[in-house]
């Protein structure tokens, strides 16, 4: 079966800055987000041998999501410099390595990937995502997967259907849903007051939808049919935030994301920017094959090989 690799760019770069210490050229270019994202970038080709990759990007201009909500992120501190500089570098070793990255103004990574994966979970192909947003595990479907760094940079997890549901109590699709209750902090948009994890899991199973929710609040508890008519606004603004876009009109060509191996200009890239040791994992040096030494015959086998004849 043929394997498409998509990754969070944002995401791989973020997790590969937060856990590695700031490395440095002589020069002084920082480098330890490039270093990370390419040793996850690597960990995930060595275990699932993908062959097609796509990297998905954000952009620096406002999305839909903070169009229609101004808070959206807004808390969220502000990039540092050394993580800044380093994002047209991935890029350009994406380019180097031969390797198809993705973006579009308005729109977040998790939107493209959306696109994509729905594009593909159905014609045979087996999608997997790279990310270690949560968010993402709504596009887990019966050929889709994500993948997600535990620890460090080395320590993926593969969610399918299955775990997606041990993990929020509910299946892949109704985690939009479930956030719409609860909100979400890191995101920064709001939900219902005082409904937690646990109660919104409830509901989502008991009642399906957001809508179908709405539709029943004679049949649930007085103080949560409170909260949920005083933040319904809120609830339903929450819904479209946490909902991952899989209709962005982006132009796509898997036959232009065929993955067999890193191109060599990667490893002149990683010469210049001093990245030894990734650049010796990616391309280990290749020993000279020598034919095996002919092995000298003593007499008597000399003998008996002229006796075959």
């Amino acid at each position: 079966m043929q394997t498409l690799l998509l990754i969070d760019g944002n995401a791989i770069m973020h997790r590969a800055y937060h856990a590695l210490p700031p490395f440095k050229t002589k020069d002084g270019t920082p480098t330890n987000v490039i270093y990370g994202f390419f040793s996850m970038l690597h960990k995930g080709i060595i275990d699932f041998k993908p062959t097609h990759i796509v990297v998905c990007f954000d952009t620096p201009k406002p999305t839909f999501r903070n169009k229609m909500f101004k808070e959206y992120q807004a808390q969220r501190p502000k990039i540092s410099d050394d993580f800044i500089v380093q994002i047209p570098l991935v890029k350009e070793a994406l380019d180097k390595a031969g390797i198809t990255h993705l973006e579009k103004d308005g729109f977040e990574a998790d939107d493209l990937i959306g696109t994509i994966s729905h594009k593909f979970k159905s014609n045979g192909i087996k999608v997997l995502i790279l990310s270690g947003d949560r968010d993402i595990q709504q596009l887990v479907d019966k050929n889709v997967f994500v993948i997600t760094p535990k620890l460090g940079l080395s320590d993926l997890k593969m969610y399918d259907i299955s775990e997606v549901q041990i993990k929020f109590g509910l299946p892949p699709d109704k985690i939009p849903d479930l956030k719409a209750l609860m909100g979400d902090p890191s995101d920064n948009y709001p939900g219902a007051k005082g409904i937690g994890p646990k109660t919104a899991s409830k509901l989502i199973n008991q009642f399906h939808t957001i809508n179908g929710l709405y539709s029943h609040l004679e049949d649930i508890d007085e103080k949560i049919r409170k909260s949920l008519v005083e933040n319904k606004e809120n609830v339903l603004l929450s819904l479209k935030l946490a909902t991952i876009d899989t209709k962005v009109p982006i132009k796509f060509e898997i036959e232009n994301t065929k993955f067999e191996k890193f191109d060599e200009d990667l490893k002149e890239y990683f010469t210049k920017l001093e990245i030894t040791s990734l650049k010796k994992r990616i391309f280990p040096d290749k020993k000279p094959v020598h034919p095996p030494a002919e092995k000298k015959l003593n007499k008597k086998e000399t003998d008996n090989q002229i006796g075959l004849f």
